[in-house]
Parts: C-alpha cells; structure tokens; sequence
C-alpha cells in the first residue's frame, strides 16, 4: 500500500486538494458535489474551501455499504 501525505492545519482544516487525497476523490468530484449541496460540510474562508475530517468522516460514513456490483448500481454509488 502507498502512503499518502496529507496536509492539515493546525485548527484542523484542510484545503480542498488535502481532502481529495484524503477522501479518494478528485478536486473537481469535490466541488461539483459542494456546488450540488451532496458533500460533505465545508467552510468558504476568503475565497477559499476548507474541510474538518470529522465532516469528511461523516460524509463518506454515509455511503451504503454493499457486497455486489449490482447492489452498487441499485443505490447509484
């Protein structure tokens, strides 16, 4: 397995590219999922886009589990 560097502030935020690697999805997922209101929790600070790992946590908690493809498809992951 390949280790990944994440960058978090001391306050525990972390910019929108740290949370990509951190959640698995790309930079681009991210926003358009903040634009559509279906991420997770964020905070817009001078024009930039920050997260907390509890939110992020939460977030990718709420996905369902599944044990097929099919079962993916049903709940459109």
């Amino acid at each position: 397995m390949q280790s990944i560097e994440i960058s978090i502030f001391p306050d525990g935020r972390m910019d929108r590219p740290n949370a990509a690697k951190y959640t698995g999805f790309s930079v681009k997922t991210l926003a358009m999922h903040a634009c559509a209101g279906t991420g997770p929790r964020f905070q817009k600070v001078g024009g930039r886009v920050f997260y907390r790992r509890d939110d992020l946590d939460s977030w990718l908690a709420s996905f369902p589990t599944v044990a097929s493809t099919a079962q993916a498809r049903a709940h459109r992951i």
